[in-house]
């Protein structure tokens, strides 16, 4: 979190904050990891994964933190303990939301931008859809010296585009998101690349505003 935690002590201030650590298996381990980072910032926490009743949990937060780890497990067990719709609505009301990786894959419309095997099957690919795009997170150039003969990240977004058509940020390691007031707000120490269906990728910069270019469309789509 080091790289973000200027934006998480501002996004998070003065919020107690639910953590959800579905997307590993060692739901102790990863929340007390996360607990003693965040306490380190000012932050409380506490996990999802010590309450009774988990849903009610996500209706009484203040604050929601997903963390990373295989995307599907996630998914799989948000759509058990019923929180997947429960999770959008509180933060429909208000509630602060902060992802990483799997946890910023779930904040998508579906999981189809995942770079995680289906090690499990949820009952759906569709997610909690807190935005209206979808994200590629570890976003990875092709290297010109590797030996690899699959296909490369920017082949598999142009695959998804032959099915989808909703653009696709590639964040590079040490970007985010931030999000306010309807505005997408790029931050990071890097550039990130933007695919849309039926036009060639861009790169941004930092404290860009996406608004305008993830909902532009061609002529052809409009």
């Amino acid at each position: 979190m080091d790289h973000a935690e200027s934006e998480i002590r501002d996004h998070m201030a003065g919020a107690k904050i639910l953590f959800i650590p579905y997307a590993l298996l060692d739901h102790e381990g990863y929340a007390a990891k996360a607990s003693d980072r965040l306490s380190k910032m000012g932050l409380q926490c506490e996990s999802i994964h010590r309450h009774k009743n988990p849903k009610e949990a996500v209706q009484e937060a203040e604050a929601i933190f997903i963390g990373g780890g295989n995307t599907f497990r996630l998914l799989k067990m948000l759509y058990h303990h019923d929180l997947v719709a429960a999770i959008r609505e509180r933060v429909d009301a208000g509630a602060k939301y902060m992802g990483s990786s799997a946890g910023t894959n779930v904040a998508c419309p579906t999981i189809r931008t995942t770079n995680d095997m289906p090690i499990v099957t949820p009952p759906s690919l569709d997610a909690i859809g807190l935005v209206p795009f979808q994200i590629n997170p570890h976003y990875i150039d092709p290297d010109p010296n590797s030996k690899h003969m699959g296909e490369t990240r920017e082949e598999r977004i142009r695959e998804y585009h032959e099915e989808n058509d909703l653009p696709v940020i590639g964040l590079r390691e040490g970007t985010m998101i931030r999000v306010e007031n309807g505005a997408y707000i790029f931050k990071g120490h890097t550039t990130a690349r933007i695919f849309r269906k039926g036009m060639s990728p861009i790169e941004i910069e930092q404290d860009t505003s996406l608004n305008s270019i993830l909902f532009e469309t061609t002529d052809e789509h409009r």
